[in-house]
């Protein structure tokens, strides 16, 4: 992608931007994923936390942290998701559908083993995290 990609809440109230190409992308289905987004599996776009950037209503951007692994941001004007900060990881996912015409092509599926729906995809399955990502790095069959 390497170049610029900008995206905004469902009303428009918050605008934000992204910059040069993802750490990783893929779906996760872990169980706060899912209940926060109530869908069956999140698809998440991860970025450097330096290359997201709130460019517009950013007092409209509510936080909610159950834990200090995910900040998720909303819109406080429509309820709409934004992104989710992962101070440990030091990326931002900023939700694919959220990004004007960016196109999400996933790698990885991450919390498997807390799937709702099985997607054979042929994509790797992690039952929680990739090594690198501070996981077992145990894949699941698909």
């Amino acid at each position: 992608m390497a170049g610029t990609v900008k995206g905004h809440c469902f009303c428009g109230s918050v605008e934000f931007e992204v910059s040069g190409d993802p750490a990783a992308m893929g779906y996760c289905h872990c169980k706060d994923c899912t209940r926060w987004l109530g869908a069956p599996v999140n698809a998440f776009s991860l970025w450097p936390r330096d290359k997201v950037r709130i460019t517009q209503g950013e007092a409209h951007v509510g936080v909610f942290h159950k834990t200090e692994n995910s900040y998720r941001k909303f819109c406080k004007v429509c309820g709409g998701s934004l992104m989710a900060d992962h101070p440990g990881l030091g990326l931002t996912d900023v939700f694919p559908k959220v990004l004007v015409g960016f196109v999400h092509v996933p790698a990885v599926h991450v919390n498997y083993e807390s799937k709702t729906i099985a997607m054979r995809d042929g994509l790797p399955k992690f039952k929680d995290f990739p090594k690198e990502f501070g996981g077992s790095g145990e894949m699941l069959p698909e």
